[in-house]
Order: C-alpha cells, then sequence, then structure tokens
C-alpha cells in the first residue's frame, strides 16, 4: 500500500511554510530572518538570539540510532501531543474522516480529533479483572461500520495504555495491521514503551507502512520539562506532517538538553532507571494487594498502576492529607472507584503506602 493515499487529499503535495531555516543556505552573516543581531542578556551563551533548526540534524541522527530507525523515518515534535495533532490534520477532515480510540485512554486522541472536527468512535478496553484488553475483533467490526458515516482513518493504540497499564502484543498488532491494511493508519503510542518488558511496535514497522510509533523523552528519559516526543513511520508520510507542522517546534535549550539525555551513557542510565521502576512496580502493587480498602490492582507494563478501592474518596483524601497526589480516574469510562499511583522512588512509594494502610479504619469510621 501507498501510504500517501491514506493522507487528506489536498495536503499530499504541500510544501509548508518556507521558513528562513528551511532554506538550506550557508552563511557567515545572517541578514534573512528578521532577528536580532544581539544575544540577550538572559542568554546562556546558546545563541537565542537565532532560530533554530526545524528538525536538528544531530538530535535526529542520535534518536534514528536509539530507536534503530531511518532518519528520514523520524520527526520530532514538542511532544507526543504535537504528533497525534499533526497525524489527526493530516488523516482527517471535519466531519468527514473519524479515529478509533479505546477508551478508558489518554484523552489528547479525543481531543485533537474535536478540534479538528472529526468524529471519534470508541471502542472500549475489555476489563479481564486483572488487565484491560483492546478489543482487535470489535475494533475491526467499527471499522466496518464507519464506513457509510465517516470512514476511520486513524485507530490510536496507547500500549502500554494510559491508565490502565496494559500492553498490546506485537501479535495483536499485526492483526491489527493487517486488517486495516490500506484503509486506516495504526498509530501505537509507546510513550511509557522503556517500562515494557517485551518486544516493541517498531519491529513490525518494515513491514507495515501503516503503522506509526509514537515515542517520548518525557518519561523514562526524565525530560518531561522540555517536551520533545517523537513520530515514526513511512518516510512519505513524515513529510507531510513536516510540512505542516509549525516552522519552529523544537526550542534550543530543549534540543541541547536531549542530546545529553540520548547520549549513550544517558541512555545506558535511563534503561537502568527503568529497571528499578519494574522492579518497584512488582514490590508496590504486591502491598496494595495486601491493604485491605483495595479491590483490585491490574496488572501493568507501564510506570504507575491503576487501583480500585472500596472508597476511593477516601483513599484519594487520606493521600492528600499524608502530601501524596496521584492520578483521580474515576471521571473516566468504567473507573469510578479507581486511582492511578505513579511508582516513584522506594521513599515515596513507602510514603504513598503508609497513608493507605489507616484506610480501612477511616472507611469503617464513616461508614
Amino acid at each position: 500500500m501507498n501510504v500517501l493515499d491514506l493522507v487528506r487529499a489536498d495536503l499530499r503535495d504541500f510544501g509548508g511554510y518556507g521558513s528562513a531555516r528551511k532554506t538550506g543556505l550557508k552563511g557567515r552573516v545572517w541578514l534573512n530572518a528578521n532577528e536580532s543581531p544581539w544575544a540577550s542578556p538572559a542568554d546562556p551563551g546558546q545563541g537565542l538570539n537565532r532560530y533554530p533548526e526545524p528538525q536538528p540534524a544531530a538530535l535526529r541522527a542520535r534518536l534514528a540510532a536509539l530507536y534503530g530507525v531511518p532518519e528520514d523515518s523520524l520527526l520530532m515534535t514538542r511532544g507526543s501531543d504535537e504528533g497525534i495533532d499533526l497525524l489527526t490534520r493530516a488523516l482527517c477532515r471535519a466531519e468527514r474522516e473519524a479515529v478509533l480510540v479505546a477508551p478508558p485512554v489518554f484523552g489528547m486522541y479525543a481531543v485533537s480529533a474535536r478540534v479538528q472536527g472529526a468524529p471519534v468512535v470508541e471502542v472500549p478496553l475489555v476489563d479481564e479483572g486483572e488487565r484491560f484488553r483492546f478489543d482487535i475483533d470489535a475494533a475491526l467490526r467499527a471499522l466496518e461500520l464507519s464506513v457509510a458515516k465517516a470512514p476511520v482513518k486513524i485507530l490510536y493504540v496507547c500500549s502500554p495504555s494510559n491508565p490502565t497499564g496494559g500492553a498490546v502484543s506485537n501479535t495483536e498488532l499485526e492483526r491489527l495491521l493487517r486488517g486495516v491494511a490500506g484503509r486506516a493508519l495504526v498509530v501505537v503510542d509507546e510513550a511509557y514503551g522503556e517500562y515494557n518488558e517485551a518486544p516493541g511496535a517498531l519491529a513490525l514497522r518494515e513491514r507495515f507502512p501503516n503503522l506509526v510509533v509514537l515515542r517520548t523523552l518525557s518519561k523514562a528519559y526524565a525530560l518531561a520539562g522540555a517536551r520533545l516526543g517523537i513520530t515514526i513511520g513511512d518516510p512519505t508520510l513524515i513529510r507531510v506532517l513536516a510540512a505542516i507542522a509549525p516552522p519552529y517546534p523544537l526550542a534550543s535549550p530543549a534540543v541541547a538538553l536531549a542530546l545529553d539525555a540520548v547520549s549513550p551513557s544517558a541512555a545506558d542510565e535511563a534503561k537502568r532507571r527503568a529497571g528499578r521502576i519494574v522492579a518497584e512496580r512488582a514490590r508496590v502493587a504486591e502491598a496494595l494487594r495486601g491493604l485491605d480498602g483495595v479491590r483490585a490492582v491490574y496488572a501493568s507494563d507501564a510506570n504507575y498502576l491503576l487501583v480500585r478501592f472500596a472508597d476511593a474518596e477516601a483513599a484519594m483524601q487520606a493521600l492528600l492529607a499524608a502530601g501524596v497526589v496521584v492520578r483521580d480516574q474515576r471521571a473516566a469510562p468504567q473507573l469510578k472507584d479507581a486511582l492511578r499511583i505513579t511508582i516513584g522512588t522506594a521513599e515515596e512509594n513507602d510514603a504513598m503506602l503508609a497513608a493507605l494502610a489507616a484506610l480501612p479504619a477511616r472507611v469503617a469510621a464513616t461508614a
């Protein structure tokens, strides 16, 4: 298949905005971008009076090596959120093409669709008691049913899924990719991929041009404040996304930080830290399952646990009283009694567990 057939026809040959840094011109005296010739007094020597490269070559090369992909298959964005927005705009016309999501799930897929005016088709995750499962068969049926109204052009698969924590195996992803080939793009959001001990979706990239994988430096690489996401896909699609992206998506200080964060030594440290989180995840899950006020702790392939409580409000208040902030999931579909707890340091996790240890007495007192 030609992945360009999935892109909006009016954007397939779109060149985008020709910014001053896109020209590729070389020189010593820069008078083409209306910049200040002087650095700011606040500039720590990073040349911030000049616009940055739209896609910095050094960082792109380092990220391509990190993920084992060709450089032309990779686009850097302001977090994965921007990658989601670009994909939705590139493939979906308002009210004419839809996206498919599997709630409860990360809300930005639906937000980007709504801003674009694209309908959202929901195929809920299946609660199997110990784990939530992405329903491949239901997604394929929904794709067929959508054709008469607004055909689904993008299926967003969060793996590991936020907030439920479960990953979709490559065997299942392959079945989905084959089932939608020629009709839709499968976007696998692997923001938490470093915490998943099973192989990731990038192993399928060369065989499926309708696969896009989202990665980020916000989680395991500890650069949430730098806002740097990575979209990996077929080079022809990446060129379209680059054309509609803002002219200067990456700030120079963020690029400098990212270069250091994905150096070989820093990448090794990120892997070691991810391993520590995985070990803590197992310890914390076991401890939570031993608490009387806890109804269920879901299996997780990410750096968080989804937990159901007998009294989620009492649990939330007990945690806040101890200065521990977790994510309230009670407004999400199927999660009216659930909180999402990120795995922190051993000391932070112990503080959370200690706050919840007193929960049964609080619940009994208010019953």
